[in-house]
């Protein structure tokens, strides 16, 4: 079994607080399909340019995301290659969700 480390638990706390949001959970998985910039994302999301930009700093601050300037356009794209597969296996597992947990009205905090 390998060591785990307090990097380890800092890196997995800043992707749970990534998939925390729904709106960063929803950008990930678009970046999961192919790079895009930031009016593409809020088109294909229905959210504000503002919001994307304001969820991009934040998946840029926990090292998830890269931009990359083109031109006068910038496109992100997952900063590592581990992140699609993961995403994905994510996606793959099935879970039992108590639809009362962890909403507006949770008592198990």
């Amino acid at each position: 079994m390998a060591t785990v480390t307090l990097t380890h638990t800092e890196a997995l706390s800043r992707f749970g607080y990534a998939l925390s949001d729904t709106t960063r959970a929803r950008i990930l998985l678009a970046l999961r399909e192919a790079p895009a910039c930031p009016s593409d994302l809020a088109e294909g999301l229905g959210v504000s340019r503002q919001v994307v930009s304001n969820q991009l700093a934040c998946l840029r601050g926990c090292g998830l995301v890269q931009s990359v300037k083109e031109g006068r356009r910038t496109w992100y794209r997952l900063a590592d290659a581990h992140l699609a597969p993961a995403l994905g296996e994510l996606l793959g597992l099935v879970l039992a969700v108590d639809p009362q947990c962890c909403g507006p009205e949770c008592t198990c905090q």
